[in-house]
This record gives C-alpha cells, sequence and structure tokens, in this order.
C-alpha cells in the first residue's frame, strides 16, 4: 500500500489560545502515517492563528455566515482531504451537515465528568465554578464522539482527579489540564492508529 493511502489527515477546530491544539500537534508529529493537515477557527485575532503559523499549517476562519450552516466549512475538509476531525476549545456547535459527512469521526474533550456539567454554556470557568460551587469531590475530564446535542456523544475515555477543600475555579482548571494534556492526545493517536491499520487491511483484501 502507498504512503499517501496510508495517511490520515486530519482537522483541528479551537476558538481560543491553541494550547491543546498545540500540545496534540506536537505529539502527533511523532507518529507516522497522521498529518495534521487543517485548523479552522471561528474567530480571526485568537492565540490559535500563532500555533497555525509557527507549525506551517493552514488555518481557516469560518465566515460568520457559514457558522451554522457548514457549507464553506465542509468545503475546506474536503478539499484538504480531511478524515477526522477534533475539537480542542472549539465552543460553536458542529454544523449537522459536517456530522452526517464525519460521523463517528469528530471528538472532543469535556473539563467535567459527563453527563455531570456539560450542556450549553458549560465550558472553561464556567464548568468549574459550577463545580466548586456544589462542593463536588472530584471532576476529570470526558473524551467523547461529538454529536448533535451538545456533550451528549458517546463517551471514549473519562479520568479523574480530586478536589481538595481549598481548591478554587482557578486551581482545578490546571488540575483538568494538565489531565487533558496527558490524555487527549493519546487518544487521538490510538483512535487513528487503528483507522490506519483498517485502511492497511482494506488494501490487502
Amino acid at each position: 500500500m502507498s504512503q499517501a493511502l496510508e495517511n490520515i489527515q486530519i482537522a483541528i477546530f479551537a476558538s481560543g489560545n491553541g494550547t491543546n491544539a498545540e500540545n496534540i500537534i506536537s505529539h502527533l508529529k511523532n507518529i507516522s502515517n497522521i498529518n495534521v493537515s487543517l485548523i479552522v477557527s471561528d474567530k480571526e485575532n485568537a492565540g490559535i492563528h500563532n500555533v497555525a503559523l509557527k507549525n506551517n499549517i493552514p488555518i481557516f476562519v469560518i465566515p460568520k455566515s457559514d457558522i451554522n450552516i457548514g457549507t464553506e466549512i465542509l468545503e475546506n475538509l474536503r478539499k484538504h482531504q480531511i478524515e477526522f476531525i477534533v475539537l480542542a476549545g472549539y465552543l460553536k456547535k458542529i454544523p449537522t451537515n459536517i456530522l452526517q459527512a464525519y460521523e463517528q469521526n469528530v471528538i472532543n474533550i469535556h473539563p467535567a465528568l459527563l453527563p455531570k456539567y456539560g450542556g450549553k454554556g458549560m465550558y472553561g470557568k464556567y464548568v468549574h465554578q459550577a463545580v466548586i460551587e456544589n462542593n463536588e469531590t472530584e471532576s476529570g475530564i470526558t473524551i467523547h464522539f461529538v454529536d448533535e446535542i451538545y456533550d451528549n456523544g458517546e463517551i471514549i475515555l473519562q479520568e479523574k482527579c480530586i478536589i481538595s477543600e481549598n481548591d478554587t475555579a482557578e486551581s482545578l482548571a490546571e488540575k483538568i489540564h494538565q489531565l487533558e494534556y496527558k490524555h487527549y492526545p493519546e487518544v487521538i493517536a490510538n483512535l487513528l492508529k487503528t483507522k490506519i491499520n483498517v485502511k492497511k487491511t482494506n488494501e490487502t483484501n
């Protein structure tokens, strides 16, 4: 099988500074046949642009008119032959046409233990504040497939951390970031390695 056929092209969607995205890109650079070929953002001035520039990855900024429709997003994904989408701090809902085109090939990471503290408006500091205010003793991350409902898709992995009496939303956020940095790239790599193996098997049969 040719090298080109084995490669998996992925896109990362991000809205913020891109720290998770940069960590993922760094991790995947060490794995053959996996290429981060496109970054998609809904914000023109987000820090993710610097990440894209530094790593020489094309970035597509979604026009406001296409945020909920997804026609131009889908055209760009197809242009770059994207097979898998990673959400890394992307806050908008993914349009239905993209979810249909990439069924079970879009994943997200949520900074809490779903189904608790999920849904619209539950992101970033708002999640951690809610967890602290409700006197939870643990929190964590949930990596899951994305469907048409916020934070509802099939769970791939959950990892927990203990919340101490002295934790604040800020200190909890740091604990969650460490879990994200450790586990999200590994889950992505494992899923993509499985897809590569399926490609190889299909090619030889």
